[in-house]
This record gives structure tokens, C-alpha cells and sequence, in this order.
């Protein structure tokens, strides 16, 4: 018996191929990618990757750029040529910096990934982990879909021979995860197994003789008599419903329908792809934003010329002897609000750009331009904002990775108040006791609508809102682990009470993440000295 489960979790190891003309680079991937307990092959060339390709089933190619007989993207172009390797994943890593161009000449070779030398080891494991899941999960579903088409083909055959001798097999089909359903023409159900039962929230008893569909409120993409009629004449049927479950939900199932040859019952399978319609939407929609931030980014550079021939010319209309005090006062306001455009337009260029490595960031800072984006959706709400800096805590850190935590948590919190109320945003010192450590605390509070405590529990959770469609459900999954990757923590406190609502975000940073605190004028000036000699445009996420 333990010797039997040994042999299957070894089955179930998935392989993982490193490319690289270098042993010492290959050893050190070795090492790091140990931990996640997979099988590791390394090839130094590329007819030595190829040749382990043709023999194996890999998960994962993790490939050099730069090799001397072939170059990664090169072999990326071979691999993704044959028809076996189209969806393998191929991640490169590059000791050099890569331009632009060639990211996108890597992507359409077939890259999904890109890792800069030095490599962090948490940060490869992490990447190399989601691809092998995938792959083994993949492999899995392939393995129950075979299954499953092998238990539908005799449940099929069974129920020529008689409903007697359906009910005595049926219960193979309990093994199954997908809501399996058997019902007659007329829309009767005569069979409902577990999965059904754990997808609708409806009981076994519950639901037989009855229409399932009216129950479960089935929005049908064509008109329901129309695949009634096609059920007839073809014998199948497929596609996507949006139904109810017992406790209010909307789901998408994927649905599959088969009538046998009598025409006397329809077998009906039904698989859940709500979070992965959604995970899709939340790509698409991370797209659009990259898209809108890179044309942002574009504009303000552009608009940089031209601002300043305008100041300089400005200038020289103002100091002209042939004004008067009304005109000179008339062009020292224009040039007033030229330089708040000038402003606009740096700021907008820094959520932009990334520096290479972290720079030292004032919180303080950071915040009122979080904030000073935020006036005119504060304004238009009717919005007061109250201030409370107790400390000016300088982070070593990325600014933009940090401004995109504050700007969800402050524009959550102004869609929390549509009808007006007060944003506190409070920086103090504080102590994480049950790890015994000092830092800074970035509270974010609002007096509006609150948070449910049921929804309470989930709110870190990918792709859950309370914002119903509008939201992607990624925001403060995203921003938590930002939060986590300076070794901080992110929670939430909401009370709801009969004279109002309190919702407090808390943002804790360690003191091992932060530098002495310096003064505002030094932390700007060294900011915008590495702002301009070690920044490089990001995509934005």
C-alpha cells in the first residue's frame, strides 16, 4: 500500500527542463527549484534540449537568452514549430538588459515569461510553481475528462437496457465532480448526483420530478425549444448557461447534452467556469490598463517639449517692460498654472516608470500625490480628506508598485462614500506585537457604506468584489501581496452600527524595510536623482 502511493506521487511528478551552455548557472537552478520537489533535467545545448523535448513530457522550459549555438529566442522559434510544444511554457532568463523589442520578439517566439539575472529565488520558484500546477492539473482533468466520457458512453448504453438497470450503475457517476443529470423530454429530472447537489445547493430528493431549469432560473443563450429540436435530430448539444444556485449566486456552467436513441431521456453535464471567465475578464481588463498606462506615460514625455518653451516664453512675457500691473498679473497666474500642467505631467510620467532596483521612498510624499490624483473624484463626491502625519517614515522600495497599493485602497474607499462623508488617512509609528517588531502604520479610514462581515472574510481572496460586475476582485489580492513582499501585512476592520458605518484599511510596514528618516528635502532630491538616471517604463498591471 505505501509502497503503491509512493509510485503515484511519483507519477505525478511533472518535468521541468533548464536550458543553459552554462553547468554553474544549471546547478544554481537546481538548487533553487529543489524545494518544489519536481523532476529536473538540464540540457547545455539547444539539439540537447530539443532531443529531451522529442523524449519527454515537459512542463516548463526555463532557457538563457543568449547560448552560442542557438540562441533562446531562436530555439523558442523550433520548439513552438512542432505541435506537441505550441502550449509548453517557455520562461527565458537574461543576465543583460532587454529592450522592448526584444520582449516582444521573445513573446511571439512563444516566452510567457521573462526573469532578470540576479535571480530571486522565491520569485522563480513562485513562476516556475504556477506552470507546473498548471500542467499537472491539466494532465489531471485530462485523465477525468477521459474518465468521464468513458462513464457517459455507458450510462448512455445502460439506459436502452431499462431504468432498472440505469439505477443499479448509476452510482459510478457519483464519483464525478461535474453536476451529472439525467431528465426526460418534458424537462423531468430522474437522476441528480453529488456533483449537482454541491454546484446548485439543491438536494437529490429535492429536485427529482422535477423541471430543473425553471428552478434554476436557466438563461439559455438561444431560445430552450431550439435546443430541444436540435437534441432530437442530432442526439447533442453544447454550450454555456447562466444559472442560479439555492443561495442566490449566478454561475456559467459549460453544459453538454446527449439524448439517446429512443429519444426517451437526455443526459445533461454540467461543469463550473465561473472564475475562469472571470480570471479571463481580469486579464483582458489588466490589458486595457497596461495599454492606457504605456499612452499615458507616451503623452506626458511628449508634452514635457513643448511645456517648456512655453515657460521660457512665458517668462520673458512677464518680465517685458512694455506690460502693465494687470497683464503682469494676468501672466503670473498663467505661468502659475503652467507650472501645476508641468507638475500633472512629471507625476503622470513616474507611475510609469520603475526603477531597476529599490529607491528610497517618503510615505508622506507618496501619499498626497495618491491623494492629489484622487481631487477631483473626492470633490465630486463631497469628500473631506483629514491628514495626520505623526511620522515621515522613508521606505527602500519601488514607487510604483507602493502608489498602486494606496491608490486602491483610497479609490475603494471614495467609492464607499458616493453620497459624501470623511477619508482619514493617519502615518504613525507602531509595534507588530505577535512578531515582537517595530514599523509604520498607513491607515486608510472611511465613514461609508462599511463591509458585510460575511464579506469580511473573503476580501483578500482573487476575484471576489462587492462592487458586483464592476469590479475585477483583484485589487486588494494584488495589493496584499505588494504589502507581503516588504515583509508587511494589510488588514481590514469594519463596524456597522445604527448611527453609521467605519471602515479602517491598515497598511503595517516593519522598520527592517525602512531607512532613518531623512529629511524631505534630501529624500527628494536623492529620489529624483535615481529617478533620472535608473528608471526603466514597466507594463502596468
Amino acid at each position: 500500500m505505501l509502497r503503491r502511493g509512493i509510485t503515484e506521487m511519483q507519477e505525478d511528478r511533472v518535468n521541468i527542463l533548464m536550458v543553459d551552455d552554462q553547468p554553474a548557472k544549471l546547478l544554481s537552478y537546481e538548487v533553487i527549484l529543489a524545494e518544489l520537489g519536481e523532476n529536473l533535467i538540464k540540457a547545455t545545448t539547444a539539439s540537447e534540449a530539443l532531443n529531451v523535448l522529442l523524449k519527454t513530457d515537459i512542463a516548463v522550459v526555463l532557457m538563457d537568452v543568449s547560448m552560442p549555438d542557438l540562441d533562446g529566442f531562436e530555439l523558442a522559434d523550433v520548439i513552438r514549430q512542432h505541435p506537441r510544444f505550441q502550449k509548453t511554457a517557455i520562461i527565458f532568463i537574461s543576465g543583460v538588459h532587454l529592450t522592448d523589442s526584444d520582449k516582444i520578439q521573445g513573446y511571439r517566439s512563444g516566452a510567457v515569461d521573462y526573469i532578470s539575472v540576479p535571480v530571486v529565488p522565491e520569485v522563480l520558484r513562485a513562476k516556475i510553481g504556477v506552470f507546473v500546477e498548471l500542467h499537472r492539473k491539466t494532465r489531471q482533468l485530462e485523465r477525468l475528462n477521459n474518465n468521464l466520457e468513458r462513464l457517459v458512453a455507458e450510462r448512455t448504453e445502460d439506459l436502452r437496457k431499462g431504468e432498472e438497470q440505469y439505477r443499479t450503475r448509476a452510482e459510478l457517476l457519483e464519483l464525478a465532480t461535474e453536476a451529472i443529470i439525467v431528465r426526460r423530454p418534458d424537462g423531468i429530472t430522474v437522476f441528480w448526483n453529488s456533483g449537482a447537489e454541491a454546484l446548485y445547493g439543491w438536494t437529490r430528493d429535492e429536485m427529482l420530478g422535477q423541471d430543473m431549469h425553471p428552478v434554476l432560473r436557466t438563461v439559455f443563450p438561444v431560445p430552450r425549444e431550439e435546443i430541444e429540436v436540435a437534441l432530437r435530430e442530432n442526439k447533442t448539444w453544447q454550450g454555456n448557461l447562466v444559472q442560479k444556485t439555492r443561495s442566490g449566486a449566478d454561475v456559467v456552467v459549460a453544459c453538454r447534452k446527449t439524448m439517446n436513441q429512443e429519444g426517451t431521456a437526455v443526459l445533461e453535464v454540467s461543469r463550473d467556469i465561473t472564475a475562469q471567465l472571470q480570471a479571463e475578464e481580469a486579464l483582458r481588463e489588466t490589458e486595457k490598463l497596461a495599454a492606457m498606462g504605456r499612452v499615458a506615460g507616451i503623452i506626458a514625455h511628449e508634452i514635457n517639449n513643448p511645456l517648456a518653451a512655453i515657460t521660457n516664453t512665458l517668462y520673458l512675457v512677464r518680465n517685458h517692460p512694455s506690460l502693465d500691473d494687470t497683464a503682469r498679473h494676468f501672466a503670473d497666474m498663467a505661468e502659475q498654472e503652467l507650472q501645476r500642467v508641468s507638475h500633472i505631467t512629471r507625476q503622470t510620467l513616474s507611475f510609469y516608470r520603475e526603477s531597476k532596483q529599490p529607491i528610497p521612498v517618503n510615505i508622506a510624499e507618496l501619499l498626497d500625490d495618491v491623494l492629489e490624483l484622487q481631487e477631483r473624484a473626492l470633490n465630486t463626491a463631497r469628500i473631506k480628506v483629514r491628514k495626520r502625519y505623526l511620522t515621515t517614515p522613508i521606505v527602500q522600495g519601488f514607487p510604483v508598485e507602493l502608489r498602486q497599493v494606496f491608490l486602491n485602497l483610497v479609490g475603494n474607499a471614495v467609492q464607499a462614500m458616493p453620497s459624501g462623508g470623511t477619508l482619514g488617512v493617519t502615518v504613525r509609528e507602531s509595534t507588530d506585537w505577535s512578531r515582537q517588531r517595530r514599523g509604520t502604520v498607513i491607515s486608510i479610514l472611511d465613514n461609508g457604506v462599511g463591509i458585510a462581515r460575511e464579506d469580511a472574510k473573503r476580501l483578500f481572496q482573487p476575484f471576489f468584489s462587492t462592487k458586483s460586475t464592476k469590479g475585477t476582485g483583484l485589487g486588494l489580492w494584488i495589493s496584499k501581496g505588494i504589502v507581503q513582499k516588504y515583509d508587511g501585512s494589510l488588514t481590514c476592520r469594519s463596524t456597522r452600527t445604527p448611527n453609521g458605518s467605519a471602515t479602517c484599511f491598515r497598511v503595517f510596514l516593519p522598520v527592517t524595510a525602512a531607512l532613518s528618516a531623512v529629511s524631505s528635502t534630501d529624500s527628494m532630491r536623492t529620489e529624483q536623482d535615481l529617478t533620472n538616471h535608473h528608471v526603466s517604463p514597466v507594463h502596468a498591471r
